[in-house]
């Protein structure tokens, strides 16, 4: 199997570096000031990038990492792993091989943690992908979870190779896994609770939604490159530390 570093874009090192630092926390202020007061998060960022001078990739990054302070008090977070999680199946499998790719990752003002790979219809079952769902199930057994919910976006191409590994990765674990291949995953996850994504439109939507992909990263890929910038939208008690 090919060899592939999920996410990764050279020019991370500069635009993501040490001395983008405080050109992106001040961007990020500037952001969550605009947002909390009802800009919306395309024009807004639009606007800061445009004053800060930022790449396409730079503004995208600032985009996911931050939220206005009513969404984060409105998203309704699970502090402990019920027995029943829906997952977001491209979206928490992509975001762990970005991490064991050592490829950029975001921590967003929510405590989640995001990548900036994208899906745009396109997939392919590289050589982290069995290393991120040995851990992923590993995570879901560890945590004491009975079922899991797979959703994956039927147009996706290979979404019915990365089912037979799931299913394949599950088999003589105790947790039940079933897989769906369904054309709205949003749709469906917007109206469920337990639902384990970081895509912020469905966690503005569905009832609750555990920080599975945090736990995962901090315990098992502790050498993830996780980017975090400072916003004041967000007080000492909305923001999650190291689990």
């Amino acid at each position: 199997m090919e060899t592939v570093k999920r996410g990764y874009v050279p020019k991370d090192t500069v635009e993501f570096g040490p001395k983008a630092a405080d050109k992106l926390n001040a961007a990020a202020q500037e952001l969550a000031f605009l947002l909390d007061r009802g800009y919306d998060t395309k024009s807004a960022s639009t606007f800061v990038g445009n004053h800060h001078l930022l790449s396409e990739r730079q503004r995208l990054a600032l985009a996911r990492i931050t939220s206005p302070r009513a969404a984060l008090t409105e998203r309704k977070r699970l502090r402990e792993a019920p027995e029943v999680l829906v997952l977001d199946g491209f979206n928490t499998i992509i975001t762990l091989e970005v991490a064991l790719s050592g490829s950029l990752l975001l921590e967003g003002m929510d405590g989640t943690i995001r990548d900036l790979a994208g899906l745009r219809g396109s997939y392919r079952i590289v050589d982290k992908t069995v290393r991120a769902v040995e851990l992923l199930m590993a995570r879901l057994e560890a945590l004491g979870v009975k079922e899991a919910l797979f959703y994956l976006d039927q147009q996706v191409s290979n979404s019915g190779r990365l089912r037979a590994l799931l299913l394949d990765k599950a088999e003589y674990r105790p947790v039940q896994v079933q897989v769906e291949l369904h054309p709205s995953v949003d749709g469906v996850l917007s109206r469920l609770e337990n639902v384990v994504t970081t895509d912020a439109i469905i966690l503005d939507k569905c009832g609750s939604w555990y920080n599975l992909n945090r736990g995962i990263i901090e315990e098992a890929i502790p050498e993830a490159w996780v980017i975090q910038l400072d916003g004041p939208s967000i007080s000492a008690e909305l923001k999650e530390r190291p689990l």
